[in-house]
């Protein structure tokens, strides 16, 4: 008899495997992962993140790109339907945007290059002048205090430069005329000086010392009448994006990594650390820490949904893939194993013990732009218990998990799990009579966080909307909008 085959359950690992499959279209692997998200097949920010990115890749490759515009739309249109499929998983509405971004950024790289020698016909032809020009030099005091006159010597005169008593340099210049611009221009370095910025206005307009189709220094060219969207790539956009796309996924895979390159410089030898759930982020950032020091880490078992991988964590009993900010990813090695003293906790004992513990380290599912984070169920109690004893809680997320997104509504945030683990059907008589709720995440306001640790290094929680608006363009922030320039 032939042997069975065994059936793989749906994963991220399968849908990865089938969207880079050139048999399968894009529209079916769209359909494909919203299934999954809606399921809740594939769940976690970081198994959400890396889907998403390999989808949009394949978005990316089979689009014909003639402009910039239809592009961006058809981004806009796949990540409006995975936005719809799951919105409590930010991170796929985040790595959206920063797919956007790629392409924008990319378009805006390839319209200056093709318009670096545009220039337009006007009325006014007065040369460009250089802005920047020191009158401070005094190998040039001569060129410079003869540019400051309202025009060129006349025959007779003397060359005399009039300085206010007490200052060491002349008064603030009128506008230099072309005969002097050439003076400077051909004999004075480039330099810059305060006393010349309001003086000397930036023409649009290349000076005849230019050569023909080039540009004058410090002008940028803009244009009237054409849009990305109408601008043909001088360079292959689709390749450049794609490019891009793979350092999001390198970067994905990789952030827990460089987090816990910081793990020394915040964990000290005989420290008492008390973490919650089974993140693998914070997993590794303990073991990062366990190779040259020695401390004891107080683990709550977060029941009732992920007590079992906190167990695992600790002692290394894995049996299977967990879900929550692993995805796909299994534990490497048990704390234990590195010689970390793992003592595991009810989280009923958390306040107890809490005058106990130096620092709180916390995993976080997603991060909110006003510096709030939704968090595994119960990292709320332990973040007002720290508060309450001056215990500070450090937070380690990736920059994938950063939104820009504000908490306006948070019961859109939250998730209710199953409540037979709570309380169980059997009691049959009891459940009719209540109402049972079993929440997945905790909002932790950004006032009981000390210190967040990204794949950037630390940073103050009222420092995160700089990366925000480092990592995410003001145009894309609200998907439901579409914007193709």
């Amino acid at each position: 008899m032939p042997a069975a085959t065994g059936v793989t359950a749906p994963s991220l690992t399968t849908f990865t495997r089938s969207v880079r499959s050139k048999g399968i279209s894009v529209e079916s692997s769209t359909d494909n992962l919203i299934s999954l998200l809606k399921r809740r097949q594939i769940r976690g920010s970081q198994a959400c993140a890396i889907a998403t990115a390999y989808l949009l890749r394949r978005v990316v490759e089979s689009v014909k790109v003639t402009d910039v515009g239809r592009l961006i739309e058809r981004v806009q249109q796949v990540g409006q339907r995975l936005v719809s499929a799951q919105p409590r998983e930010l991170a796929i509405g985040n790595i959206v945007r920063r797919v956007l971004g790629v392409i924008r950024e990319e378009a805006e790289e390839d319209r200056e290059g093709e318009t670096s020698g545009y220039s337009d016909a006007g009325t006014d032809s007065r040369p460009h002048t250089p802005r920047n020009q020191d009158v401070r030099s005094p190998e040039h005091s001569t060129i410079l205090s003869r540019s400051f006159t309202s025009s060129p010597l006349r025959h007779g005169e003397k060359d005399e430069q009039v300085e206010a008593p007490g200052q060491w340099g002349p008064q603030r210049p009128p506008l230099l005329t072309s005969h002097a611009s050439y003076a400077v221009t051909n004999t004075a370095p480039t330099v810059t000086s305060m006393f010349s910025l309001l003086s000397q206005p930036i023409s649009n307009f290349p000076s005849p010392t230019t050569s023909p189709g080039s540009q004058s220094p410090g002008i940028h060219q803009s244009l009237s009448s054409q849009t990305l969207s109408n601008i043909t790539a001088a360079k292959d956009l689709k390749a450049e994006v794609v490019e891009g796309i793979q350092e999001i996924l390198e970067e994905l895979t990789q952030a827990d990594d460089q987090i816990a390159g910081y793990a020394l410089e915040h964990i000290h030898s005989n420290e008492v650390i008390l973490t919650h759930t089974s993140s693998v982020t914070v997993q590794k950032f303990l073991l990062k820490a366990a190779t040259k020091r020695k401390f004891t880490v107080i683990h709550a078992e977060a029941y009732p949904n992920n007590h079992e991988a906190t167990h695992a964590a600790a002692v290394g009993n894995v049996r299977g893939d967990f879900d929550e900010d692993i995805g796909a990813e299994k534990f490497q090695k048990a704390l234990t194993a590195a010689g970390v003293t793992v003592v595991l906790i009810p989280d009923s004992a958390v306040f107890a013990l809490m005058s106990r513990i130096n620092k709180v380290i916390l995993g976080t599912h997603v991060v909110l732009a006003n510096g709030g984070l939704v968090a595994a169920a119960g990292a709320k109690a332990i973040a007002k218990a720290a508060k309450v004893h001056a215990t500070p809680v450090v937070v380690l997320s990736g920059v994938y998990k950063l939104s820009p997104v504000y908490p306006f509504d948070m019961d859109s945030l939250m998730e209710n799990g199953d409540p037979s683990k709570v309380i169980g059907y059997d009691d049959g008589g009891f459940v009719d009579k209540v109402k049972i709720e079993n929440p997945l995440f905790d909002y932790v306001p950004v006032e009981l966080v000390n210190l967040y640790i990204t794949n950037l290094g630390g940073h103050a929680p009222s420092y995160l909307h700089c990366i925000i608006d480092d990592h995410y363009r003001p145009e894309d922030i609200d998907l439901d909008k579409v914007d193709v320039y």
